[in-house]
């Protein structure tokens, strides 16, 4: 994969954390980036998780959950001890995390953004998530994957 990383990919070579990276074709025609990956590479669709990028009052913040849920957006804002929470443009989300919608990773964003990891996750031995690109997965352990993002760890997924 030389020359062809991301900025997550870089983050976790340069904290020497093991991971496995796992790439498909990404089909620009298919509905849902993480269902896609989900069947791509034969996964287990709970130990998937979707970065999504939503505003806490107002300020922009990030929820991950499993490709088979969605983002309880209640359950985000009480995690990060707001009030009220929306989903954010896709403008700003691509801004603020210096990638595009579909590859938008929670590792290695351009900006800082506060993370919320659904509860979830602590089940598994690894988990997958975006590696920062579109067709691009990363295997990672759910500890691993909490401490580099700084995460809060709460059930945000409905």
């Amino acid at each position: 994969m030389a020359g062809r990383g991301t900025p997550a990919t870089a983050l976790l070579e340069k904290q020497r954390v093991a991971h496995t990276l796992h790439s498909y074709s990404h089909d620009p025609r298919h509905e849902s980036y993480g269902h896609e990956a989900v069947e791509a590479l034969g996964l287990v669709p709970g130990r998937v998780f979707k970065t999504l990028v939503a505003e806490v009052d107002g300020k922009l913040a990030v929820g991950v959950v499993p490709v088979t849920g969605h983002l309880d957006l209640k359950g985000l804002a009480a995690a990060l001890k707001g009030k009220k929470a929306r989903m954010a443009e896709v403008a700003a989300a691509e801004r603020a995390t210096g990638y595009v919608a579909g590859g938008i990773s929670p590792l290695g964003q351009k900006k800082r953004l506060p993370v919320v990891i659904d509860a979830s996750v602590v089940g598994f031995e690894t988990v997958f998530c975006s590696a920062g690109r579109r067709g691009l997965e990363v295997e990672i352990a759910p500890d691993d994957l909490i401490r580099l993002t700084g995460a809060v760890v709460a059930p945000i997924s409905a």
